[in-house]
Parts: C-alpha cells; structure tokens; sequence
C-alpha cells in the first residue's frame, strides 16, 4: 500500500474528489482519503509513475505535500 499527503483538502467534497481522481489512474485500486490527516492510500495492481499520480492530484485542484 502507497501513501501520500495532500494539502488543501477541507471537507468531504475535496476527499471524494482526490479519491475519484486517484481511482481513474490505470493501475491504482482500493483508494483511500483521510480528512484528518490529508493521506491518501492506495494500491498499485501494476506499477504507477508518481508523476502520474501527482498530475491526477493536480487536476483535481489539490496539492502534495513534500
């Protein structure tokens, strides 16, 4: 399971759309988003850039943290 932060969520609009924007990602399933803690988990059934899980993140108006 991969983690990531991400800034700029406040309510539960923002984690269903980080989380719908992750699920589209070919090779990512069972997303996860934490309000709380701004995580987002989730597993790769094959191998995933992390450019490309940034660009789905940012397309959906968020930020990663680090």
């Amino acid at each position: 399971m991969k983690s990531i932060k991400i800034a700029g969520m406040s309510c539960q609009h923002c984690v269903m759309a980080v989380a719908k924007a992750l699920g589209a990602v070919d090779g990512i399933k069972d997303v996860r988003v934490h309000l709380e803690t701004g995580i987002a988990t989730y597993d790769e059934v094959k191998p995933v850039d992390a450019s490309v899980v940034a660009a789905a993140i940012k397309k959906a108006g968020y930020d990663i943290v680090g």
